[in-house]
């Protein structure tokens, strides 16, 4: 099930867009908090976000921008300022599609369902992970939290990508162990450990030295 965020200030709108969608087994979110846009698309990691440029405190191009900082994810604006400047800008900015308001919801609809084919049916799942407000694009190899950004080793990737699949499950060491032997490493205990450690260090600067929570005698776990 692809999950969509809809940023629009408008209820009456915004209602219908989620019902809509919702009957063609999206899972769809519409924000509510206009003043941090990114805590909500962060938390809820959507996969495609439909974007209105008229909001309150910062317009749709600003948020858009924000959220291209840290992700690739599709963003299809929405607005009833069509003129080609408009649509011009909201391209430069990040935008991969413009609909025009007013819009048919069936017209809306075809239009979600060809950007998510075209972004995800040839890549596979989605190639970005999130927890608690951390983002780990699986493509770059970077982890992000808040305004910073950390490059990751293949292992890194590795341990991070398995352990946030699981979320808040003890992950065994062997299980760690396989995941890193697929990389064409020659693994142990001893390497596990120094791997997992360099990420540690990693984590803690940006302020994440609990993401990563050992369990002593069986393995480790991701938790903030």
């Amino acid at each position: 099930m692809y999950r969509i965020l809809v940023v629009e200030d408008d209820e009456i709108i915004a209602r219908s867009v989620k019902r809509h969608l919702e009957s063609w087994d999206y899972e769809v979110v519409c924000a509510e908090d206009f003043s941090d846009i990114m805590a909500t698309f962060m938390e809820f990691a959507p996969q495609l976000v439909l974007m209105d440029i008229k909001l309150p405190f910062f317009n749709g191009y600003h948020w858009c921008t924000e959220i291209r900082k840290i992700s690739k994810v599709p963003v299809i604006f929405l607005s009833s300022a069509s003129d080609n400047m408009n649509i011009v800008m909201a391209v430069n900015m990040g935008g991969d599609d413009f609909i025009a308001k007013p819009f048919d919801l069936d017209v809306l609809t075809v239009k979600v369902q060809a950007m998510l084919r075209r972004t995800y049916d040839f890549a596979g799942q989605s190639s970005v992970l999130a927890y608690q407000g951390v983002m780990l694009n699986l493509t770059e190899a970077t982890l992000s939290y808040g305004e910073q950004k950390v490059e990751l080793t293949k292992n890194e990737l590795r341990i991070l990508q398995t352990l946030m699949e699981n979320k808040e499950k003890v992950v065994a060491r062997d299980t760690l162990m396989e995941k890193l032997w697929e990389s064409d490493s020659f693994v142990d205990e001893n390497t596990l450990s120094v791997n997992v450690n360099r990420l540690r260090k990693k984590l803690d600067g940006v302020g994440l030295g609990d993401f990563i929570v050992t369990k002593k005698g069986i393995g480790y776990r991701i938790g903030k």
